[in-house]
């Protein structure tokens, strides 16, 4: 048996393999220069990300589910002075029985709890700066 052609056709694959082997090597190459420029991409882009959150101001607490709540900072909007619960509960309209005022005391209590607003003296509130 002449083994002259089988080695000539094994040596036809295996140019062939090499020239495939060289192929993905420099795809694999290439691939491996995309990574990196991605995971240096991603890593900017985190540290840009992350030092523009520490700059935005935080948002504003939800406020409790109760119509009187947008209307007594709507009162505090126009105010200029501090407001007692009396004088909140006449802004939002309500009639002035002790129930009535410290049904708004425990609102504005709560408003300060949430960081909205601030009491100044005992039983005077007022906006948080």
């Amino acid at each position: 048996m002449n083994v002259r052609p089988l080695l000539e056709a094994l040596d036809l694959q295996e140019e062939a393999a090499r020239a495939l082997a060289d192929d993905l090597r420099t795809q694999i190459d290439d691939l491996q220069t995309r990574l990196r420029e991605a995971e240096t991409h991603l890593a900017i882009t985190r540290k840009t990300v992350t030092s523009l959150a520490d700059r935005l101001p935080a948002s504003p607490p939800e406020l409790p589910e109760h119509p009187d709540y947008p209307r007594i900072l709507a009162a505090f909007n126009e105010s200029t002075a501090p407001l007692r619960a009396k004088d909140a509960c006449q802004a939002l309209g309500h009639e002035l029985p002790p129930k009535n005022v410290e049904g708004t005391r425990a609102k504005l209590k709560r408003l300060v709890k949430l960081g909205i607003l601030t009491e100044a003296d005992t039983g005077c509130f007022t906006r948080r700066q």
